[in-house]
């Protein structure tokens, strides 16, 4: 048959334990016809071997299973983190090491914008790295008092505004009390914004009403670059609001020949009521397309841990701060649970610390006297702090849990110094208890919140190193092997998808990473080194650096 072909390649690492490696895979109909040697597979037909991957290495398509769509669009403004960072056309910027180089930053790309009018939006502000103090609306003063700014931290739940982003929404005034508002000695707002009803009002103002919740074209052209660029075949938006609007454009952007990636977004929780999102997500299950995968929920219980956001048990922060937000209200969670188990609607739970995580666990076992599904897999997101009785609770349960492993890298330093202390910095995160204890385990990028990447989140998990070289919580670490298998399989599992992709195997979706390296014979140390060719999507070849 003139539609199947054979790819030959070095070495095919397949993920399936029943034959973990092979030399050939023939694929038909963008599915993996069989998996296995030339003189197997021929036995199915005299198809022609393509050559192009003799010399690299294939394991199934990585799945990124915590990302977010607006790592494309975020590249439409200035950015302003801390580490230097590749845009989707491989371009390397600087990292902004100071508050003075963010301003300086900022300066120039003001500088830019003819018309007042319109707003200057910055991302990846990362103030914890600047040990003096939190920057405040006079900072960004300096830059404009009359355009708005708009400045989203790298952890997407806090942004900074100068004074004319308070003014526009009425706040640049004394008597506003929120807890999401901190205010200055003088009473007036600082300007640091955290959780969405804070962020809100501002962001609406600015273009980061869409390209932070939304869709648009360029911005998912520039986040499937990066995933061919980085192996990702299949890759999530954990909090999408899927308006009519957001779901055509990915429709049309996605459904064009050649889009080079799976994406699977989730309906987020925020203004409607619960029974309307659950509803909207039973809907929008039927809308499914190969490549456009909806029907799931995402909760976000709380903020971030570097944020001080985050909500943590006794005893609380390390260096004092106060305990941080709910960002769902305990009934709106027993709510949208209940309905979720009732009419089997897949939901994943944004927890950073571990009072947030104990409330859904409590939440679940009281609603497991009432509900029986086996195969929810509902699954907690980040879920960095959870100790071993939590992992627990969680395989009791039949939750997974989807660790952010790349906080050890980008945060390790200052979880073990400001934010939990040494004793919860060196369990954070904590992959090795997952495994042992049984739960599902997958691994993440939360991209843009750190660049999309899975095998450097692999290396996190393998290595646990910060970025100062400390090693953080040795007993955490995994084997090479169950950190690729939570970039595969394992973030499949987490969406439902494990009988479709994550593994090469007779059956399967034909989605490849080309790698320039075998990651199971270089060091650990040199795992997220290794060279990304492209990828294949349902036999689709893409070459990192080319196609849309």
């Amino acid at each position: 048959m003139s539609d199947t072909v054979i790819y030959h390649a070095k070495k095919i690492i397949t993920m399936n334990p029943n034959r973990p490696l092979v030399s050939h895979v023939a694929v038909r109909d963008r599915r993996i016809l069989a998996a296995g040697s030339l003189d197997e597979i021929r036995q199915w037909g005299d198809f022609p071997v393509d050559e192009r991957f003799a010399d690299k290495v294939l394991m199934p398509g990585l799945v990124e299973g915590h990302s977010h769509i607006m790592e494309g669009a975020l590249w439409a403004f200035v950015y302003v983190g801390f580490h230097d960072r590749m845009d989707p056309n491989g371009k390397v910027w600087p990292g902004a090491r100071d508050l003075e180089a963010v301003i300086q930053r900022l300066v120039e790309q003001e500088a830019k914008l003819s018309d007042p009018k319109t707003p200057l939006v910055a991302w990846g502000f990362d103030p914890i790295y600047f040990k003096s103090r939190r920057c405040v609306r006079t900072d960004l003063d300096r830059v404009s008092r009359q355009r708005i700014i708009a400045m989203m931290h790298a952890s997407g739940h806090i942004i900074n505004t100068n004074s004319a982003g308070l003014e526009v929404v009425d706040w640049l005034r004394q008597g506003v009390e929120h807890p999401g508002i901190p205010l200055g000695d003088d009473g007036i707002p600082t300007g640091e914004l955290k959780g969405p009803e804070a962020m809100q009002p501002v962001m609406g103002k600015t273009p980061l009403d869409r390209g932070f919740l939304g869709a648009n074209h360029d911005g998912l052209v520039m986040f499937s670059r990066l995933c061919v660029r980085r192996g990702v075949t299949t890759a999530t938006d954990l909090a999408s609001p899927l308006t009519d609007d957001v779901l055509a454009t990915m429709r049309q952007t996605i459904g064009a020949d050649g889009y080079p990636i799976r994406l699977v977004p989730l309906l987020r929780l925020l203004a409607d009521p619960v029974a309307k999102t659950i509803e909207r997500a039973r809907w929008l299950a039927t809308q499914s397309t190969d490549k456009l995968r909806l029907g799931r929920v995402k909760l976000v219980i709380d903020g971030s841990i570097q944020g001080f956001s985050a909500r943590i048990r006794w005893p609380g922060y390390f260096n004092g701060a106060p305990n941080g937000l709910w960002y769902t209200a305990p009934d709106a969670l027993r709510e949208v649970l209940s309905l979720g188990l009732r009419h089997g609607v897949h939901i994943h739970m944004h927890t950073n610390g571990d009072e947030a995580t104990e409330l859904v666990l409590d939440t679940m076992t009281d609603l497991s006297r009432d509900h029986s599904w086996a195969d929810h897999r509902f699954t907690f997101q980040h879920c960095q702090l959870a100790d071993e009785a939590q992992f627990r609770r969680m395989k009791a349960l039949g939750m997974g849990v989807n660790l952010f492993a790349n906080h050890a890298f980008y945060w390790g330093d200052e979880h073990y110094t400001q934010t939990v202390g040494p004793e919860r910095a060196e369990r954070m995160n904590a992959c090795a208890t997952a495994l042992r204890v049984g739960v599902p385990l997958a691994i993440h990028s939360d991209a843009p919140v750190t660049p999309l990447g899975p095998l450097f989140t692999a290396w996190c998990a393998v290595n646990r190193q910060t970025s100062s070289g400390r090693t953080l919580g040795e007993a955490q670490k995994i084997p090479v092997a169950d950190a690729l298998r939570a970039i595969t399989l394992g973030a499949a599992y987490s969406l439902k998808l494990d009988s479709e992709i994550g593994s090469i195997e007779a059956g399967k979706q034909a989605d490849f990473a080309v790698l320039g390296q075998d990651p199971t014979e270089v060091a650990p140390e040199a795992l997220r080194d290794i060279p990304i060719w492209g990828t294949v999507l349902g036999g689709e070849v893409n070459e990192a650096g080319k196609g849309s």
